[in-house]
């Protein structure tokens, strides 16, 4: 019987601890992984030692724990965030949670818990941390002189729908934020946990304050179920897409990420399920690999998918110049190339057919009105 052992190098080592270019050898065992996305947990890149998982040859009394889900409080000082990326389309937003129990193999966000000394692995989807000060923080922040109300993003690092938002409310209480101060949200997710607050996303929505995009990968069940493990199957988010669009919420479905050989084959039928659901917004970003998520992704085609492996990734460094990744602004969300051309014009194409993007209208900031933090004593004058 196997067990996991640990391999320790010094701060001063120069051996990384994981490889700079090719997959980790960390695998772990089924039994403990059951559920996750990820099949391996490596040291995050900032650690001075690396934990290596192998078979030492001595029989282990002991079978060591599935990864259970934890979650710890964050405790921000400050909730919103802001970027000045020319490429998207917002330049604030909020993350209520870090990590993700989705579980989503292809997740970009997976290397920031590399800053929490966690590893982008399996750690990201399983050692969770809420900001539960999060509503509090953000009335405080949107009552700071001199606020100028944008579009508030949300969803677009971690999915604020994750399992963990059943108990802990956490998003609930940011909308209800936004709803008395008449602040405009556009939210992402791949959750069917959204329809709890339809309640308030159909008021805010009649005042032009809200618009929802749901993430739809693929239609094929049994393909999701591998790359997003803890999601809303398909089915259940064109559900939700439809219940939005019937209260009056705009929506919008996004085919994200697109992955070569793997799930492009489904853009036109996940835009017309999405259309026949009621959305008349679409959107696509090619699958993006940034630092750990490359040796994750990897890891798992060869799991899952051996004899596509170097046919995958020959398409994505097509689309990347040659590398398995390129940030630059303009092209990181599209690729570029000739099959990248095609991807865009096959969604283009489909859009268009459909009827979709042929009306955008954006939320308003005319309701704003600056919220007063419930610990701050209102002026006796007014």
């Amino acid at each position: 019987m196997a067990r996991s052992s640990a391999a320790f190098r010094s701060p001063s080592a120069s051996v990384p601890s994981a490889p700079a270019g090719g997959v980790t050898d960390i695998g772990i065992a089924f039994d403990r992984r059951r559920g996750r996305g990820t099949l391996s947990n490596a040291s995050g890149r900032y650690e001075p030692l690396a934990r290596i998982a192998f078979d030492d040859g001595w029989q282990s009394l002991e079978e060591l724990p599935p990864f259970a889900t934890t979650v710890a409080v964050d405790a921000t000082r400050k909730i919103i965030t802001r970027n000045e990326s020319p490429d998207i389309s917002f330049d604030r937003s909020i993350n209520p949670y870090r990590g993700c129990e989705h579980g989503c193999v292809y997740c970009f966000a997976r290397p920031t818990h590399a800053y929490l000394g966690l590893s982008p692995g399996l750690d990201f989807e399983s050692k969770l941390f809420v900001k539960p000060d999060a509503p509090a923080l953000l009335e405080k922040e949107l009552s700071a002189p001199g606020y100028q109300p944008r579009t508030m993003a949300i969803g677009t690092n971690t999915d604020p729908y994750q399992p963990a938002e059943r108990k802990y409310q956490v998003m609930r209480g940011i909308l209800e934020v936004l709803e008395r101060a008449g602040h405009p949200v556009g939210i992402v997710t791949k959750s069917a946990l959204i329809l709890r607050d339809l309640d308030i996303l159909a008021r805010m929505a009649e005042r032009n304050l809200a618009k929802v995009a749901i993430s739809v990968t693929t239609l094929d069940a049994k393909l999701a179920r591998t790359m997003e493990p803890r999601a809303a199957t398909p089915q259940r988010r064109l559900e939700a897409l439809r219940q939005l669009s019937a209260a009056g919420v705009p929506t919008s479905v996004m085919v994200a990420p697109v992955i070569p050989a793997i799930n492009d084959a489904d853009i036109e039928r996940i835009l017309d399920a999405a259309s026949i659901a009621g959305v008349k917004g679409a959107g696509y970003v090619l699958l993006r690999l940034p630092l750990e998520v490359r040796d994750l992704f990897v890891e798992w085609l060869r799991a899952n998918y051996p004899d596509r492996e170097k046919h995958v990734m020959k398409l994505i460094r097509d689309m990347r110049g040659g590398k398995d990744y390129d940030s630059t602004w303009g092209t990181r969300m599209t690729g570029i190339g000739p099959y990248a051309w095609m991807i865009g014009r096959r969604f283009e194409n489909a859009c268009a057919k459909l009827g979709l993007n042929t009306h955008k209208r954006p939320l308003t900031i005319e309701h704003f009105r600056p919220p007063h933090p419930r610990a701050e004593q209102l002026s006796l004058f007014g």
